[in-house]
Formats: C-alpha cells, structure tokens, sequence
C-alpha cells in the first residue's frame, strides 16, 4: 500500500509540473511520511491487540488441560486451534498432502 502512496504522491507532483509545484511536491513528500507514520502505529497496534501464541520460552504448549478444540479448513489460514483450561489458546497450522491433513 505504501508504494501505491509513493506513486501516487510522485505522479501528481509530477503531473503538475508548473510555477510553485516544488512546494506541492514537497507538501506530498511531507504528507506520504506522515501516512507511513500512521500505518507503522497502526500496525503497532495490530500486533498488541493480537493474542500471541500461547507457548513458553521453550516453545512447548502450555501443561495443563485442554478446554476445546477447532479446526479451520478451506481458508487461507487452515489451523487447528487449542483453547487451554488456563485462558491460553494455541494455533496449530495445517497442510494437506493427498488425502491426508496434518496439523503442527
């Protein structure tokens, strides 16, 4: 999306090649950066709004009892989701090779 941006903000600077568009050029510049700015917050937001995966340093899955299950299947982002008695939830990917499904 941001190179779009870029383009888009350069095509114009450039389309209006006339008296003062060193400003109006500049003005885009000023204004692509401030965009790319918000998305960078944005996306800083994303990421501590969304749950991380609930695995310890180790990288092993919480011990503990396991609550529910699902499985996701036809989207792209197939997985096997675990929800732990403990709050946690871990997501599990899955591929599927002839007619076998394999989720880890």
């Amino acid at each position: 999306m941001v190179p779009a941006l870029t383009a888009l903000a350069l095509g114009l600077g450039v389309g209006g090649c006339s008296g003062g568009s060193g400003t109006r050029v500049e003005q885009l510049l000023q204004r692509q950066e401030q965009m790319q700015l918000q998305v960078q917050q944005l996306e800083r937001r994303l990421n501590q709004l969304t749950p991380a995966p609930a695995r310890g340093g180790s990288g092993k899955a919480p011990a503990g009892v396991v609550k529910s299950l699902t499985y996701r299947s036809g989207t792209s982002d197939d997985r096997l989701r675990i929800y732990w008695a403990d709050g946690s939830v871990s997501d599990l990917p899955c591929t599927k090779e002839q007619n076998t499904t394999a989720c880890g």
